[in-house]
């Protein structure tokens, strides 16, 4: 038999982003793979019925249909997270490694680890989302410690939507907030197309530039015991050690 690294990813249904993206990311190291599970996920916005849609039991039921193919790890590939509150993505992992037994991860909480990891304290955001949606992450991350020194976003609700905005413009958007010279700039949302412009602008930027899709699979190849430094051209993040992994060492040592 063959050794293989299986990640799980659960995806909002009207994400079109994140699943041709993880197979471009893991293109070239085949004994690693990407497997999907939807749950619906059509509107973001701090309404009730939006809210709603990040009830923890679709997850769950998702994350049961990917435990049958034995994922190494399982991952909520959403920045919902950043607005709901970091503690909600936390419960939805704890009670997923509780019900299939392996580790788990959200997009939100791989982020938070990375700029963890890269020791900084103040970073620029670029999102598609509505005002209130973007002032709701910026007030999330303060809480994490980090200050926003500048932002753009798009006003727009989404989900599917997101989408089918460029990368020129996304591009357009990461150079505006370069000026303020940020220690990292992070791309918002597993349905943007950010992960393929990262690696370019880190260069010409001199910055680092994160992307949502990028670091989930960083964070769940860490957390299922692979070396990330094996993806190659998809930018700095990748041979970024985790400061948990670097602690836990530490403390073992």
């Amino acid at each position: 038999m063959t050794s293989r690294i299986l990640l799980g990813v659960l995806t909002p249904s009207s994400n079109t982003v994140m699943e041709p993206l993880c197979a471009e990311i893991l293109a070239d190291t085949p004994d690693i793979s990407a497997h999907f599970g939807r749950f619906r996920v059509t509107e973001i916005a701090l309404s009730d019925a939006a809210l709603g849609q990040f009830d923890n039991e679709p997850q769950l039921q998702a994350a049961d249909l990917l435990a049958d193919a034995r994922m190494d790890v399982i991952a909520w590939g959403g920045t919902s997270g950043s607005w709901v509150g970091p503690d909600s993505d936390r419960k939805l992992c704890a009670q997923i490694t509780e019900r299939e037994g392996i580790p788990a991860t959200t997009s939100t909480l791989a982020l938070f680890e990375a700029l963890r990891s890269l020791g900084v304290s103040n970073y620029a955001l670029v999102t598609p989302y509505l005002d209130e949606v973007q002032s709701a992450i910026l007030t999330t991350f303060s809480g994490e410690g980090l200050t926003c020194v500048a932002e753009q976003h798009l006003g727009d609700r989404g989900n599917f939507s997101f989408s089918e905005y460029s990368e020129a413009q996304i591009e357009a958007m990461v150079r505006d907030v370069a000026r303020s010279k940020p220690e990292v700039i992070v791309i918002h949302c597993t349905n943007f197309l950010g992960a393929r412009i990262a690696p370019k602008l880190e260069e010409e930027l001199d910055i680092p530039v994160i992307d949502s899709t990028s670091v989930t699979v960083w964070h769940m190849l860490h957390l299922a015991g692979a070396d990330a430094s094996r993806i190659r051209g998809w930018g700095r993040i990748f041979d970024l050690e985790p400061a948990a992994r670097h602690e836990d060492q530490t403390k073992t040592g």
